[in-house]
């Protein structure tokens, strides 16, 4: 069934048209990834849809009573909102029947004549039966599914207004989320989130019971959860069936198809100006000119203007030129971290931490936000000390640094300005430069502060290539890039014969670049040997055995008589002395456990909060561990 039509709709922007003419149908259940380069009207199609702006010329249907779920900027709330209080609004309707309940509850506790006691009893039957219906019941466990899912939990009890913008954004797409509409329409809903995080929304989407659409440059995303792809190129839309990888090949075909078509068109349209001129000349050749070959030609050159002519398919449009040459090769070691822990205050990111890098390896972190990633990145840079340990860059390395926060507190100067600040160049090189990274013409005097985040990746970009380096440093790379972007810069990275450090969420890139991974979880880092999905399967496989491993030593501890035969198996008094104390060492422990549980219950500081997760974690490797020693002996 459709559930929303797209018929012949244009739009202009100031004189600029972004489209014209293009329709679509979207069907119920569909899972559709919007793909293009960006600037291509991608949003703007997607604004139209949920009727955010109004288009030119055309129509947009929706199916009748169609409720559409857009995040189309970040929601405002009164001062003193606690995010909690905002993720809660997603459910007002049902915060209101309850409202009604509360209030007929009071009604009802002080009415004494019984006609008017049934009325109201009645009503409340109905009005509770809407609420239970509607999940009325669920509301705080669907908050902290998503809480969790989209990792804001640490952030229920802070004021919305003071939120990063990545924040609240993370919080607008839970509201939405928890909105459950008929029809998401998602605009990069990946950006700002952790790997855990677009792991979750990728399984969310993928059972979601409605109709959803997606504009994203997550390749990986996108093969979880689209059963088709909407490519917009050059104002045409083209519609492909299957996920990311499926479109690719469909469309590479298509491409193919259409320049041979275009070919075997242009050899017809050949041959017919030949046979026309011919006629013509033999026509002007005969004595007299012979009036019925000239009305050949004429008939032939009718057929031809007729003939709706076929346009040369772009089988390559201009990408960036991008080759990052490595400058003098380092030392063999490029650095290495020796028991290196880091800690703010009282709240411990990360402790004893090894890395170790050697020239030419391509290496990568990956972690949830907040984990201390950026900051490892900052310790190798030497832009912070550790709180303990050893971190020591090796000789003759020159680092090229791209953060993910480019040119984010830039001063007042011109695009062209700041590449020349960085690579000493006259204008005229300057310029060729920038043309190769797609800054043409008067595009190269446009402001640094006007700049879209794609556009300041590039200029950074550009600077790099030029600046002789031979250890990259890489935070985030290719956030704000198109596909087609990432795709070049995959191609410059796979090629550079020099060193990459990089973080990143982007599990494509992750899978085709990188061959260690550090993984930042519980304060911890640990090291894998493979690419991306390699170490995800292994870390899930730590994580099932520790559970297993507690779960295990749970159920014999709960097992044990409670006599002081408690090990009949066991006539070793040496022993026997081991586990009771084993036993009084587990149960202090756990206690611990059970007395940073309430408080966290009750504490509202998130500083307060992280420090006592940080501190219940430790206590529950150091429960594993006497676990394990209990588990030996019995």
């Amino acid at each position: 069934m459709i559930v929303c039509s797209v018929q012949k709709v244009s739009k202009t922007y100031g004189g600029n048209t972004i489209f014209e003419d293009i329709s679509l149908e979207v069907h119920e259940g569909d899972r559709i990834g919007f793909v293009g380069r960006n600037g291509g009207g991608k949003t703007t199609l997607l604004k139209l849809m949920a009727g955010i702006e109004s288009y030119d010329n055309g129509a947009i249907h929706w199916r009748k009573g169609s409720e559409i779920g857009y995040l189309a900027q970040l929601p405002s709330y009164a001062e003193g909102t606690k995010v909690l209080d905002a993720l809660k609004s997603a459910f007002q309707h049902l915060i209101s029947i309850e409202e009604k309940m509360k209030k007929l509850e009071v009604e009802m506790s002080k009415m004494e004549q019984e006609k008017k006691f049934q009325a109201i009893l009645r009503e409340y039957g109905e009005l509770q039966e809407q609420f239970t219906v509607k999940g009325g019941y669920e509301i705080a466990a669907n908050i902290e599914r998503i809480a969790n899912g989209l990792g804001i939990s640490s952030l229920l009890n802070k004021e919305f207004a003071l939120l990063s913008g990545g924040e609240k954004t993370k919080v607008g797409l839970g509201i939405i989320l928890l909105k459950h509409p008929d029809f998401l329409l998602l605009d990069e809903p990946t950006n700002h989130l952790d790997l855990h995080a677009v792991e979750w929304l990728g399984h969310f989407l993928k059972e979601y019971e409605g109709t959803v659409v997606v504009i994203s440059h997550d390749r990986y995303f996108l093969d979880e959860i689209a059963t088709k792809i909407i490519d917009l190129e050059d104002g045409e839309l083209h519609t492909y069936h299957g996920n990311y990888s499926s479109f690719v090949k469909e469309k590479e075909d298509r491409l193919l198809k259409e320049f041979q078509a275009y070919q075997e068109q242009q050899k017809k349209i050949k041959k017919m100006k030949e046979a026309i001129k011919r006629l013509r000349e033999w026509a002007n050749q005969a004595n007299p000119p012979n009036e019925a070959l000239h009305k050949r030609a004429r008939n032939m050159e009718r057929a031809l203007e007729r003939m709706e002519k076929i346009n040369r398919p772009i089988l390559n449009h201009k990408k960036m030129n991008l080759s990052l040459d490595a400058g003098k090769r380092s030392g063999k070691d490029v650095f290495h971290l020796k028991d290196v822990s880091k800690s703010y205050d009282e709240r411990v990111l990360f402790q004893d931490v090894n890395m170790h890098m050697q020239f030419k390896e391509h290496a990568a972190i990956v972690g949830e936000n907040g984990a201390g990633k950026s900051t490892l990145l900052k310790l190798i840079l030497k832009q912070e000390e550790p709180t303990s340990g050893e971190v020591k860059v090796g000789s003759n390395v020159k680092v090229g640094y791209l953060s993910q926060h480019v040119y984010d507190n830039e001063a007042d100067e011109t695009l062209i300005d700041a590449f020349r600040n960085e690579v000493h160049v006259s204008e005229g090189d300057a310029r060729h430069i920038l043309a190769k990274f797609l800054f043409y013409g008067y595009s190269v005097f446009k402001n640094v502060k006007q700049l879209s985040g794609g556009e300041r990746m590039r200029l950074r970009l550009a600077q790099l290539m030029y600046q002789n380096i031979n250890f990259l440093v890489l935070d985030e790379p290719t956030n704000h890039l198109d596909i087609e972007s990432r795709e070049v810069l995959e191609d410059a990275l796979d090629d550079y014969q020099g060193t990459i450090l990089a973080v990143s969420h982007d599990r494509y890139f992750l899978n085709k670049l990188f061959e260690k991974i550090y993984w930042i979880e519980n304060n911890k880092v640990q090291s894998f040997a493979g690419n991306y999905s390699w170490a995800n399967e292994k870390m899930k496989e730590n994580r099932i055995r520790i559970e297993n491993k507690v779960e295990k030593a749970k159920k014999q501890e709960q097992a044990k008589p409670n006599h002081n035969d408690k090990f009949p198996n066991k006539t070793n008094d040496k022993i026997e002395k081991q586990m009771q104390k084993l036993e009084a060492d587990i149960e202090k422990l756990e206690k611990e456990v059970l007395s940073f549980d309430r408080k966290m219950n009750e504490e509202t500081d998130v500083t307060i909060l992280q420090q006592l997760h940080s501190d219940k974690e430790k206590v529950n490797e150091q429960l594993i561990k006497l676990y394990d020693e209990l588990e030996d002996l019995l």
